[in-house]
């Protein structure tokens, strides 16, 4: 059961005071349910710092502390380096490479599942 009725699910990621980036949590549903995928971006000012691993660490924490579920995912794009990178710094495993699964702007483009299970 959700410890919240309601619990928050995107969050602004602020540097200074300024909304920098955001992050969001998104519990699944039906034979789905004990899972749930993230989604984040941050300005490109601020790559290259640490920011997103840390703010995925917190979310994945917050996501199992506050939701009824064993597993969260992300899938990025075959093409997004820097995003796999943040996963992998924030200890998800590479699970699937789904070839030609995407198509972007004209190209078809291959797309990971990075997951991360309750420990």
């Amino acid at each position: 059961m959700v410890a919240n009725e309601h619990p928050q699910k995107v969050f602004a990621i602020e540097i200074d005071g300024e909304a920098v980036g955001s992050i969001g949590f998104f519990p699944q549903t039906d034979i789905h349910q004990k899972s749930a995928e993230i989604g984040y971006w941050l300005s490109e000012n601020y790559w290259h710092q640490g920011i997103m691993p840390q703010a995925v660490n917190e979310i994945v924490a917050y996501g199992f502390r506050t939701f009824d579920i064993v597993r969260i995912y992300a899938r990025p794009f075959s093409t997004n380096k820097g995003s796999q990178r943040v996963l992998e710094k924030a200890g998800f495993t590479l699970e699937a490479r789904l070839k030609n699964a995407l198509y972007k702007q004209g190209a078809f483009l291959d797309e990971y599942i990075y997951a991360q299970l309750k420990p």
